[in-house]
């Protein structure tokens, strides 16, 4: 048995090499892992080195200061090398102010004291160049805009570096552009409105008011131009176009004085505040992206609104103008539209404190002429002319220079005061026409003067309004009644045997008419009524200054009077033995046609 189970001596040595093969493969196996684990190490380390040798490298980058950054900032131009030079220098300042572990490196300690002398230097140079620059916009006729746009905006980096490294250095510039620009701008405005004071036209005094008498003089005064000729006291005329040239450019002065041109002073408020909201935009856009901040704007214009409203208080107390004041508070109006559309806000303060002065005054002045004709001299005023009055045509002029003005700003406060003066003016016109001795005369005054009104108002504005209404009713009414003054002066007796006898409707009621009665004025009427047309037609012409108007009034008297013979043939007609009179009766065609002969000159 133990024969057969031994092995053979080749079997038992391969044994032993495969033994020694797989403890050889498992040495080799663990060599390679330690390999491995070696490679990754070596691998984390060569990372960890890079990385710190990266940080390193930055940190050096960060921290160096290389000659030729020195060089550019000490010794170069202020140009777009070193405005990149300084924007280097300010992110190195910021890299070892912010980080509190390079604060406490000993390499900081080596590099800070030349970045600080760097800085200082930087600094410095900057200074400098920027007090050169605002000595630059003192100089006379220096395009400042152009300076700001071409010069200062390019190097706006400046500011930004020493808001950020030299503050108490920045707040010196700040201070030198504010006194500089204020100083300036101040200048500027003051010489503009010397120059300009040169072209007033003077308009209107404080006796140039509507009820005041023409042939008035003060005691020691010169004698006045007669107001009758001075009409752009109360007319608008031409004036209203200041309106729509709003937006042109500001005058210059010299040119205009050179041509000996004069002003009503809304031009020259309309030129000065062109010149200021053209002015105050652009400093405002630069103060905001130059300085970055628009504080700085209120502090420059502080010395130019100082001189326009010392020049403004100046002038509104000695201005009797109404119309040019109510023109210049449109064109604040419009100049705050101006500003909005720009979006602009700066001049908001300034713009509602000169609109604020501006409506008392012009109250003011409202009120002097309202109480010109409250308290006017009725026997000095008038004349023996039942043509339009003056202080009538001053009144129709003036309602519609102020309503023209304001025709697409409603003002109830203004429309309050209109009807208040229009109350006063019809007082007035009632006492001046009840000083004519004939009722006829009286009412053809009122009628030239209300006719007067309507065609000065249509003329201002079109569309009417409740004056024009108000007026055109008292025409009207006042027509009536001098159409019945006329026809009872030439055609009494017709009218008042007419009116005695009632209407058809109740005319069984009442006794009827004999021919004695109606004989005289059938006859009277036959033989004169052509003669009479004629005289009505002449004292209509000579009567009514508005011919258009007195052909109207010629029509409703003929009209009228065609009604009231028309009655008259009836009564005719219905009295007994009346048809004796059928051949004195004048046909009404006849009238008709008399009728239409005068109307082919209405």
């Amino acid at each position: 048995m133990h024969g057969v189970n031994s092995s053979p001596p080749y079997k038992t040595q391969a044994c032993y090499a495969r033994f020694a093969f797989w403890a050889e493969i498992g040495s080799i196996s663990s060599e390679i892992k330690s390999l491995q684990e070696k490679s990754m190490d070596m691998g984390l380390k060569l990372k960890n080195e890079k990385a710190a040798e990266s940080k390193l490298s930055k940190f050096v980058e960060d921290i160096i200061v290389p000659p030729r950054m020195v060089d550019i900032i000490v010794d170069g131009e202020v140009n777009d090398e070193f405005l990149r030079t300084l924007e280097t220098l300010s992110k190195k300042l910021k890299f070892v102010e912010e980080d509190t572990m390079i604060k406490a490196s000993k390499a900081l300690k080596d590099v800070q004291p030349e970045l600080q002398r760097l800085r200082q230097k930087a600094v410095s140079k900057v200074f400098e160049f920027m007090v050169q620059k605002l000595y630059a916009l003192r100089k006379p006729k220096t395009n400042i805009q152009i300076l700001q746009q071409n010069v200062l905006l390019k190097y706006k980096y400046l500011i930004v570096f020493l808001k950020e490294h030299g503050k108490d250095i920045y707040m010196e510039v700040r201070a030198a552009y504010i006194d500089t620009m204020n100083k300036v701008l101040s200048a500027h405005f003051r010489v503009y409105i010397q120059a300009m004071e040169k072209l007033h036209l003077d308009i209107a005094s404080s006796t140039d008011l509507i009820g005041v008498e023409t042939r008035s003089t003060g005691i020691f005064s010169r004698p006045r131009e007669v107001m009758k000729n001075r009409s752009a006291v109360f007319a608008l005329g031409d004036r209203i176009n200041i309106l729509k040239e709003i937006d042109q450019p500001a005058l210059i002065p010299h040119i205009a004085e050179a041509n000996s041109q004069k002003y009503p002073y809304e031009v020259l408020f309309r030129s000065l505040h062109k010149l200021l909201i053209d002015t105050t935009t652009s400093e405002y856009l630069f103060c905001d992206d130059f300085f970055g901040e628009d504080s700085i704007f209120y502090e420059i214009f502080a010395g130019p609104f100082a001189v326009i409203e010392e020049h403004l208080n100046t002038v509104l107390p000695n201005c009797y103008d109404a119309i040019g004041v109510m023109l210049m508070i449109r064109i604040i109006h419009q100049n705050q539209l101006i500003m909005f559309r720009r979006r602009i806000p700066c001049l908001d303060p300034y713009l509602d404190k000169v609109n604020i002065s501006l409506w008392p005054r012009f109250k003011m002045i409202f009120d002097m002429h309202l109480n010109s004709l409250r308290n006017a001299n009725v026997r000095t005023l008038w004349s023996d002319d039942v043509h339009p009055h003056y202080v009538m045509r001053r009144y129709a002029e003036f309602t519609a220079s102020l309503a023209h003005i304001n025709a697409e700003n409603g003002d109830g406060q203004l429309d309050l005061n209109l009807e208040r003066l229009r109350m006063a003016m019809e007082d007035l016109l009632v006492k001046l026409a009840k000083m004519f001795a004939k009722p006829k005369l009286q009412i053809v005054f009122l009628i030239n003067n209300y006719d007067m009104t309507i065609s000065i108002l249509k003329e201002a504005c079109a569309e009417g309004g409740k004056m024009q209404a108000h007026f055109e009713e008292l025409l009207k009414s006042n027509i009536a009644i001098y159409v019945e003054e006329l026809l009872l002066e030439h055609f009494g007796d017709l009218i008042k045997f007419v009116k005695a006898r009632p209407s058809e409707e109740t005319s069984s009621s009442v006794e009827k008419s004999s021919v004695s009665d109606v004989e005289p004025l059938v006859k009277d009427f036959a033989s004169r009524w052509k003669t009479a047309i004629e005289l009505m037609h002449k004292d209509i012409i000579t009567s009514f200054s508005n011919f258009l108007c007195g052909m109207e009034i010629l029509k409703a008297a003929l009209t009228q009077l065609l009604l009231y013979y028309t009655r008259l043939s009836e009564s005719v007609k219905k009295t007994a033995g009346g048809s004796v009179l059928n051949k004195d009766l004048v046909s009404i065609s006849s009238i008709l046609y008399e009728i239409k002969k005068y109307s082919r000159t209405f």
